[in-house]
């Protein structure tokens, strides 16, 4: 099976996972995977996550987080920037998610940071994905 957008389609298997009230959920790995799956960890939208080598494969374990009345911690993932549409947004310009309650994800020259670390370092760049 050919991906076309790697990205998306891991947003939506992490997203499709929470619904379901899964415990987990593998996506293969990849160094730009890994960052946006350590931002959600630091901003609490997951438990933890486990790093798998596997015979030909590299895999991304992501424990899945829920409250208190098993409803799932992570709302909802888009993906603003697509393969066929790239969204670019200078350290000024970039949108609040939710009123400052959600996250945004951009790819920046010194890495995957989240929306308020860009405008804090003053840096603009891709827009990946925005989380609540």
């Amino acid at each position: 099976m050919s991906v076309s957008d790697p990205i998306a389609d891991m947003l939506t298997k992490i997203r499709n996972a929470s619904a379901a009230r899964h415990e987990k959920v593998d996506i293969m790995a990849s160094r730009i995977k890994l960052e946006i799956v350590k931002i959600l960890k630091t901003e609490g939208y997951i438990k933890n996550f486990k790093k798998i080598q596997t015979e030909g494969s590299n895999i991304i374990r992501i424990f899945l987080k829920y409250d208190e009345e098993n409803d799932p911690v992570l709302h909802g993932m888009n993906k603003v920037s697509k393969p066929g549409r790239r969204v670019y947004s200078g350290y000024k310009e970039i949108p609040r998610v939710f009123n400052g309650y959600g996250t945004l994800i951009v790819s920046t020259s010194t890495g995957i940071i989240t929306g308020k670390k860009a405008v804090e370092k003053q840096v603009g760049g891709e827009l990946i994905c925005t989380v609540w």
